[in-house]
């Protein structure tokens, strides 16, 4: 296969670390277990009086069984081949981890403390860490065409064997009408595509149906004409209620010398100044420029106040964790909406929008490569 480029491959890319297009997706749904699984736990013991399995000297904590379910997460990923196996993976991971991170309280005390107060905001750093982490490597740099059609191959190495529905020929075939024609190998991989036979029968992927749920409902919030002030109320009542709620709870004869409270005050200030800043530039009629600030206020919020809260209110803060998740899921769908708006006008072209199985995976013309 002969180079069509003169331009010297990424490093990465040569040592083999080809980036998964899903990789955000998939961790995700990682970090969607693991935190579901730590809220759940803490439930299910608090309603049962904490009881201990085990009898007669033994304890048998739940970092076992969470060790085991990631154990298997690890085997479905080395055992088989194609993107089939990866949600799956993704989520028994998730929750084996969420097991297992839920009792780090008896990891960082000398008395093996389950109930050691920091440990909610460990386990959220924790889980931001991931989150930020999965940002890093999957927007540092766009994703290149050779990973695209790595991508698409990927799919193909399922298809050869197992053969393909139409719903996932169409996703494969839409990843590679996004790769250029001076990529080596992007003819071939065509062909690869086209020689997989049609079989409807897949596996039941739950999770792929509910993250097709959720991207929907947020595009259909986006686009409701009060989602801005609706966004901008709940902003402010945050930013305000906030610190409102830990100082109620972290009280200390009558002095705000807690440093939880003053930690949720500074971010709680700093998110009120970029959601002022968004509601400036949303009566501008500058609303790409509203939706990031109202993002940068979101994200303040998750990476600032919420950990002091979960410092100083422990579990407690949970609602405020989902309300800035909500908000953060509604104001990516309207980014992305007028993002792929953008696109249409200057392009006449429909990019990033799901593939419509209804139509064919390649064009009628031969000579098309794609």
């Amino acid at each position: 296969m002969t180079t069509t480029s003169s331009t010297r491959s990424p490093y990465l890319l040569r040592a083999g670390l080809v980036r998964n297009v899903r990789s955000a997706e998939h961790l995700t749904t990682f970090v969607v277990s693991g935190v579901a699984t730590v809220l759940i736990t803490r439930l299910i013991l608090g309603l049962s009086g904490y009881p201990q399995i085990g009898g007669k000297g033994l304890h048998i904590a739940h970092v076992l069984p969470g060790g085991l379910l990631m154990l298997i997460a690890i085997f479905l990923l080395l055992g088989y081949v194609g993107p089939v196996v990866r949600p799956a993976a993704a989520t028994v991971g998730g929750v084996g981890f969420g097991l297992f991170i839920d009792e780090v309280g008896k990891f960082v005390t000398s008395d093996n403390n389950y109930f050691y107060q920091p440990t909610a905001a460990i386990v959220y750093v924790v889980f931001v860490l991931i989150v930020l982490g999965t940002r890093f490597v999957t927007t540092r740099r766009p994703i290149d065409p050779r990973e695209q059609l790595a991508n698409v191959v990927d799919h193909a190495v399922e298809g050869v064997a197992g053969g393909l529905s139409r719903r996932r020929l169409a996703q494969a075939s839409e990843q590679l009408r996004q790769v250029g024609p001076e990529v080596d190998g992007r003819r071939e991989t065509r062909d690869l595509l086209a020689a997989c036979p049609a079989d409807e029968v897949e596996l039941a992927a739950p999770v792929d149906a509910a993250w097709q749920v959720v991207q929907r409902g947020f595009d259909r919030l986006a686009t409701h004409p009060l989602a801005p002030r609706v966004a901008v109320g709940v902003l402010v009542i945050q930013a305000i209620g906030a610190p409102a709620i830990a100082a109620g709870i972290r009280w200390d004869d009558g002095l705000f010398t807690d440093f939880p409270v003053l930690g949720v005050a500074a971010g709680s200030l700093l998110s009120a100044t970029f959601t002022l800043r968004g509601g400036l530039q949303l009566r501008k009629a500058n609303r790409a420029r509203a939706v990031r600030l109202f993002e940068l206020a979101v994200l303040v919020s998750l990476l600032v106040t919420q950990v002091f809260q979960f410092a100083g209110t422990q579990f407690a803060a949970v609602g405020g964790m989902m309300l800035d998740l909500v908000l953060l899921g509604l104001l990516s769908a309207e980014r992305d909406r007028m993002r792929r708006k953008e696109t249409q006008t200057r392009t006449a072209k429909t990019w990033g929008l799901p593939p419509d199985p209804s139509l064919p995976p390649f064009p009628e013309d031969p000579s098309d490569p794609v």
